[in-house]
């Protein structure tokens, strides 16, 4: 029997609902259960890809193409599962479902109403195709009393009698805020969340309360009585120095056994942590440190880096070294071109991904200065077309070279694939489509030449990595870019696409068309981030 655990918040946004979900779900791991996370997400668009950074932080890729939210990396670097299509549902992409479903006759020219036609277009992306799981973890976005979320907190409240309540559990997450003046913390605030919960219908059976001090006994019987819960079920969700704590920190506050208890399951005795123990010693007491400089653009909100940030720690764990991160604005470098001075003393200098011309010559002037000054560099997607770029107008003499991505260019050393790759077979399987043959998106084949860098750093010649993009190196300028010393060393299986590129005679110098950052997990750090770090660490020790 599939069992679902639905995980709503209250009081204010941002505690941490994604961060919960996917601890419990790594505890639940750890004690034998097969787990599934999903996310739904109340706002209008049809997924976030059009969303700006800004507003919404990272756009999280799954191996199927679905642009999803960021907190489905969070499930993927806590579980090991890959995420898919299926497992983030916004409230755009269920009204455009209804709607088209509606056009074709399907409702037999009956009214189309939010309940029952909205709800069951909810609770269809619920089960569906969840038989082979022991629990299934469901985050719903938002704040409860947020009018967007009203669907799909009555979606929830008839799951809850549809499938019967041994089937499924509510387990609320709110904060008790502390007052200095008062001396104690403040209870009122869950209280008030959880009865708006009540006003729709649903009971939480477990209270996940953010806090950053213990909860006295007299404060969680006060909060058990008042919200309709056992004393055991309010759970002290206390700040951690390292998200990857939360299983620990979690288990330690009864979360996992509560939860089991509720289902009727065994909750006696304790899961393997062993896996987190030694993931959290890693981060708390490394063996030295290297500081790494991040060129971007959106660096003003680092939720739109969080993937990669997460990456880099990884990186970190697999070298037992601390990783600094030094987040620069590329335009910073365009206003003052003060590069060296700004960089100085940094181990390796990573160039993101990013849309658009602002901060491009920025990156470029980084990109250089990594070339020159042997330090170890690692270009993402649109780093690595800064890297070819760069490399096309201070070696091979194209000093107008550019993109066609920031307007009509002379030379063209990255275009959009119709451009000038129309025998790919990506094209093919895509003409006629919305996206026009302009967007990779999922994952993707790539083939690494025999004793490359980047194979060497892989340990093998094939990969499989996720993309995101509509611009590519343009290959008609493959034999100019190696004359200069620069590598092609990955390529599509057609041969026809540019994956990777590289410097051989270089510490480290690797550029990747594709986002290696969301494969990487702290249990399974991606194998280019540790090689960065180690080249890293291996630069500094060489200093």
């Amino acid at each position: 029997m599939t069992r679902f655990v639905f995980i709503t918040g209250g009081v204010v946004s941002s505690l941490g609902k994604g961060i919960a979900s996917a601890a419990l779900a790594a505890l639940l791991q750890a004690r034998g259960y097969k787990v599934r996370m999903r996310k739904l997400d109340p706002y209008l668009n049809v997924d976030p890809g059009t969303m700006s950074p800004y507003q919404h932080g990272e756009v999280f890729i799954t191996d199927d193409g679905a642009e999803t939210d960021l907190d489905l990396g969070h499930y993927e670097r806590f579980t090991g599962v890959h995420a898919r299509r299926a497992d983030n549902a916004t409230t755009g992409r269920i009204y455009s479902d209804v709607i088209a479903r509606e056009r074709r006759g399907d409702y037999l020219g009956g009214t189309v109403q939010v309940i029952p036609h909205i709800t069951d277009a909810i609770k269809d992306v619920v089960v569906a195709g969840t038989d082979e799981y022991d629990f299934v973890l469901v985050e719903i976005g938002g704040t409860v009393g947020d009018i967007e979320s009203l669907p799909f907190l009555e979606a929830i409240r008839q799951l809850r009698n549809d499938l019967g309540h041994e089937q499924t559990m509510c387990v609320h997450l709110t904060l008790l805020p502390y007052i200095p003046s008062a001396g104690e913390l403040k209870t009122k605030p869950t209280q008030h969340s959880v009865k708006e919960l009540q006003n729709v219908g649903i009971q939480p059976q477990v209270l996940l309360c953010r806090s950053d001090r213990p909860i006295p006994d007299n404060e969680r019987q006060k909060i058990a009585n008042f919200c309709n819960v056992r004393p055991q079920a309010v759970i002290a969700a206390l700040d951690v120095d390292t998200i990857y704590a939360c299983p620990i920190s979690y288990h330690r506050e009864g979360m996992d056994s509560e939860v089991l208890r509720y289902f009727g399951l065994p909750h006696e005795g304790s899961p393997d942590l062993s896996r987190w123990e030694k993931i959290v010693h890693a981060i708390r007491e490394p063996q030295g440190e290297v500081r790494v400089a991040v060129i971007g653009k959106y660096t003003a909100l680092l939720d739109s880096y969080k993937s990669l940030a997460e990456a880099l720690l990884h990186g970190g764990i697999a070298n037992n070294v601390r990783v600094k991160l030094d987040w620069i604005e590329s335009e910073e470098f365009e206003k003052t071109g003060d590069v060296a001075e700004r960089l100085k003393g940094v181990d390796a200098i990573l160039v993101p991904g990013g849309f658009g011309e602002r901060g491009a010559e920025g990156k470029i002037l980084a990109v250089r200065y990594a070339r020159e000054n042997g330090i170890p560099f690692l270009g993402i997607c649109f780093g690595m077309q800064m890297a070819v770029i760069e490399c096309a107008r201070s070696l091979a003499g194209l000093p107008k070279a550019s993109s066609t991505e920031f307007g009509p260019t002379s030379e063209p050393l990255v275009g959009l694939m119709t451009e000038w790759a129309r025998g790919n077979e990506l094209l093919r399987r895509r003409e006629g489509g919305d996206l026009g043959g302009t967007m990779r998106l999922g994952a993707y084949a790539a083939k690494l030449s025999e004793g490359s860098r980047v194979a060497e750093v892989y340990g093998r010649t094939e990969v499989r990595e996720r993309h995101r993009h509509r611009w590519e190196v343009n290959l008609n300028y493959r034999d100019r870019l190696e004359a200069t010393g620069l590598r092609f060393s990955g390529m599509s299986p057609d041969g026809v696409l540019p994956e990777v590129v590289e410097y051989p005679d270089h510490p480290f110098f690797i550029g990747v068309q594709y986002h290696p950052e969301l494969m990487s997990k702290p249990f399974d750090p991606h194998p280019l981030f540790a090689g960065f770090i180690k080249a890293a660490k291996t630069q500094q020790d060489a200093e």
